[in-house]
């Protein structure tokens, strides 16, 4: 349960950091990192790089930032950016890469975030025609959020990969959640990373540190990210004192998601039991979707019903709320949960 009181299950960016990660941050040895001076930021780039099998990584304070940066540094102005229609650096970025790079967005519609390979493949411009962008860039996201936490099968990125790198293309892979689909599937990320030219993830949502995202790829691609960092006012500078969250983070949170996958599982499996509209089958990692047809309501009356009985959750389209398990969750937290969903749909 969250310090508010309540089951929070917005979304897993409300975690709070471990009293490990406040002890680490408080003897935290610090420099300037604009500078290059910062010790525990170099450790943190050192620890991300190696366990995603990259060259080199760069410490950003948003996932958001993250892949603006990406983009940024894969492209041109005027290019055009091939990505899943509902993919976050498509919906949830505030237009940004229009804004901040220049570049126009090509989306395809996928199944749950997932592109079809031949679809990707008719998506790429045809060189040499003045009257079309220079396709640069293929993003994918794994998980997919709007798809309900769905994890991107292995065979899919690579096949998309294959396809992009053949025509020229990079591949950026928006992997906030990717530690979560490293868990779920058996994977590690690792092996997903090997298939992008760069990976975003995020030290936050479910690892629990306060702040922070991490940009891996090779050295020569860190090194212009950086300087891009620098322009979108990115370069901090002491920063160390968020890089030791971000240490423990990667070091001590990441096994520990297999608990929110199976608290997400719970929820699904009783929730269908009430009678809600939802797929357990269709929950890979911690997030459940929810229709709230059933009991009668609209889907933010159903949302006011819940807070006002101590449940936090998010509408995420007209018809569902999307639950989101993390580390301030319990499997007692899901029971309660359970049973403040059991009384409005008896209601």
């Amino acid at each position: 349960m969250s310090n508010l009181g309540f089951i929070d299950l917005r979304s897993d960016t409300v975690t709070l950091p471990t009293e490990e990660m406040r002890r680490a941050m408080a003897e935290a040895e610090v420099g300037d990192d604009v500078y290059g001076e910062d010790p525990t930021i170099q450790r943190l780039e050192r620890l991300a790089a190696e366990i995603m099998g990259k060259e080199a990584a760069l410490f950003v304070p948003s996932g958001t930032m993250g892949n603006q940066v990406s983009v940024m540094t894969h492209t041109q102005r005027g290019d055009e950016v091939i990505m899943e229609a509902e993919s976050h650096v498509y919906y949830y970025e505030v237009g940004a890469m229009a804004v901040l790079s220049g570049v126009q967005a090509r989306p395809v519609p996928g199944r749950r975030g997932v592109m079809d390979p031949d679809d990707v493949r008719r998506a790429i411009r045809e060189r040499g025609n003045i009257h079309f962008p220079r396709t640069s860039l293929v993003v994918l996201e794994n998980t997919h959020n709007r798809g309900g936490g769905k994890v991107l099968p292995l065979d899919n990125v690579k096949a998309i990969s294959d396809i992009a790198h053949s025509n020229g293309l990079s591949v950026h892979m928006d992997g906030a959640r990717i530690f979560n689909a490293q868990v779920a599937s058996g994977i590690p990320a690792s092996e997903y990373a090997k298939y992008a030219d760069s990976v975003m993830f995020c030290l936050s949502k479910g690892l629990c540190a306060p702040v922070g995202s991490m940009v891996v790829g090779r050295k020569d691609f860190i090194d212009r990210a950086r300087k891009n960092r620098k322009m979108l006012g990115g370069g901090m500078r002491q920063a160390g004192i968020l890089a030791a969250a971000g240490i423990i983070a990667l070091t001590k949170m990441v096994d520990r998601l297999q608990e929110d996958h199976d608290n997400a599982k719970l929820l699904a499996v009783k929730l269908q039991e009430l009678g809600y509209g939802v797929n357990p089958e269709e929950v890979e990692t911690n997030m459940v979707v929810v229709d709230v047809t059933p009991t009668g309501k609209d889907v933010h009356t159903v949302e006011k019903e819940l807070k006002t009985r101590g449940v936090l959750a998010n509408a995420n389209s007209p018809k569902t709320l999307r639950l989101v398990t993390h580390y301030g969750v319990t499997s007692d937290d899901a029971i309660k949960a359970v049973e403040v969903f059991a009384d409005i749909i008896r209601q």
